[in-house]
């Protein structure tokens, strides 16, 4: 079995219009389709950055995130993002008005890290 890259990574949303803007607009993917599902309740796009596609599904009705810093819930704790520069990305962040946490260093290999949340509090990360 050959499982050597990641396909794309699925992300519930909860409002249609914040979480587009937040992973088009502030982030910078490109949005290659939507697909509006009323069978199913939601709206799903594709969004791109280089190599890695999102796959975001908006679920008005969907259940609401436990708050972070508590990410200890089983499935995907986080999604990290490698950056050349962590603290250019955060001052970047305060001029889209993206909230994040402070500037940390990873404890097993001393790189600069700050953790970011998209409009549902999924928790993301920057990490050089």
């Amino acid at each position: 079995m050959n499982l050597d890259t990641v396909h794309h990574v699925a992300i519930i949303g909860r409002n249609y219009e914040k979480t587009r803007d937040f992973y088009v607009n502030k982030l910078g993917f490109e949005q290659l389709d939507e697909h509006i599902r009323p069978e199913k309740k939601d709206i799903l796009f594709n969004v791109q950055k280089g190599n890695l596609v999102l796959e975001i599904f908006i679920k008005e009705e969907a259940p609401v995130r436990p708050a972070f810093p508590s990410p200890e819930y089983t499935g995907l704790r986080h999604l990290a993002f490698r950056v050349q520069d962590v603290e250019a990305c955060l001052a970047e962040f305060d001029q889209l008005g993206i909230p994040h946490q402070g500037l940390r260093y990873d404890d097993f290999d001393g790189k600069k890290l700050a953790f970011f949340f998209d409009p549902d509090g999924q928790p993301l990360e920057i990490h050089e």
